[in-house]
């Protein structure tokens, strides 16, 4: 995640000059694979054994890298090597969620998620914080070669791992539409179904008030980069704290308590700018919604797994992955047009109403189903 941000900081600042719409095609070209290519990508997590494949996945990865230095001043190949880096991502992060409770056991499963969560929020961190610094220092193409060797670091690493999550043995028959059985089983249970709906809605929200974000802190605080720096440090802090919270979670119920009140926080906490447009308030609303944020992510996994046999895991984290990526493109797209139309503040409004009355619809329906068993799919 240190070099992923580096790099998004390095296409950013070489693609601004060619307008918007080059820079929302940098944003979303890498999540196309992940969203479109979910069910071969669960279906290759299930088929193949998983430390292997995700070795696999991150040299694609490294190699994508390397083809958009080669690339650099031509921008269809370099959204070209975007898309072959999301094929990578599309399986690596499935496989990964898939082979932690191999790693951890099943009883300490939600700590080693939230201990993966950790990893990526302060590698995020640190990647945003550097990243402008080492364009500078280094330039474009050496920034991106850094980016290329923490993906084959990654790799090497995982030739340590003894751990291994190894389908092949246990297969079961091969069935027509296997490759969409994880989106089947969302669909088919209940609690999954409540859960990802409430965090796509959630996730829609963070993303149009994302997009509002520069908008406020520039027209509504009258801040810069300074300002826009300590609200992205305070949210990626409340991610760092929610993650080690939501990692001490054991329980099916406390996951799915955990899971509605932080949406409720997440709205709450977006709600804070449009009603207390001042620097204080609206960093430790950036604060609470991070923290939201965290315990979503670790508490989602966490239900994915316990509410999903182990035969059909890869699928269903790579659908429930799709699920919420998809929801962060629409968000991003929809956030273009409610900032546009009432402008940064009310944006957050809106934002954070929708989080809040997910949050709450999903606690009221959760109980309803929460101690039901998961739905078995064929």
């Amino acid at each position: 995640m240190f070099g992923t941000a580096i790099t998004l900081i390095v296409l950013l600042l070489h693609v601004k000059d060619s307008g918007p719409y080059a820079v929302v095609a940098i944003l979303i070209a890498e999540f196309v694979p992940v969203t479109l290519g979910a069910p071969l990508a669960g279906l290759l997590v299930d088929r193949l054994p998983n430390r292997r494949l995700m070795i696999v996945g991150q040299l694609v990865q490294a190699g994508a890298v390397f083809g958009v230095v080669s690339v650099l001043d031509r921008l269809p190949l370099v959204l070209v090597m975007l898309v072959l880096l999301g094929c990578g991502t599309a399986v690596v992060n499935p496989a990964a969620a898939a082979l932690v409770p191999v790693i951890c056991g099943e009883r300490d499963s939600t700590r080693g998620y939230a201990v993966v969560a950790t990893g990526r929020t302060l590698g995020m961190l640190g990647g945003s914080a550097a990243g402008g610094l080492l364009v500078a220092a280094l330039g474009t193409r050496d920034a991106l070669y850094l980016d290329a060797a923490t993906y084959l670091l990654q790799a090497c690493l995982l030739g340590f791992v003894r751990a291994e999550r190894d389908p092949r043995g246990t297969r079961a028959r091969r069935r027509r539409g296997e490759a969409m059985a994880g989106a089947r089983h969302v669909a088919a249970d209940p609690v999954l179904r409540v859960a990802q709906v409430s965090l796509a809605l959630a996730m829609a929200g963070v993303m149009i008030a994302d997009v509002a974000n520069v908008f406020y802190v520039v027209d509504v605080l009258h801040g810069g980069a300074a300002t826009l720096g300590i609200l992205h440090a305070a949210w990626m802090i409340g991610v760092f704290v929610g993650v080690r919270l939501a990692g001490r979670a054991r329980t099916e119920r406390v996951l799915l308590t955990g899971l509605g009140l932080s949406c409720c926080t997440m709205g709450a906490a977006m709600l804070v700018p449009a009603l207390l447009p001042f620097a204080a308030p609206v960093a430790a609303g950036y604060l609470l919604g991070g923290a939201a944020n965290g315990v979503q992510n670790v508490c989602n996994q966490g239900l994915v797994r316990s509410r999903t046999p182990q035969e059909l895991r890869g699928r269903v984290f790579a659908a429930a992955g799709a699920i919420l990526i998809g929801s962060n493109v629409l968000g991003t797209v929809l956030g273009g047009a409610v900032v546009a139309l009432v402008g940064p503040r009310l944006s957050f409004a809106i934002a954070g109403a929708a989080s809040l009355l997910a949050g709450l619809a999903a606690l009221r329906a959760l109980r309803a189903v929460g101690m039901t068993k998961p739905a078995s799919v064929t």
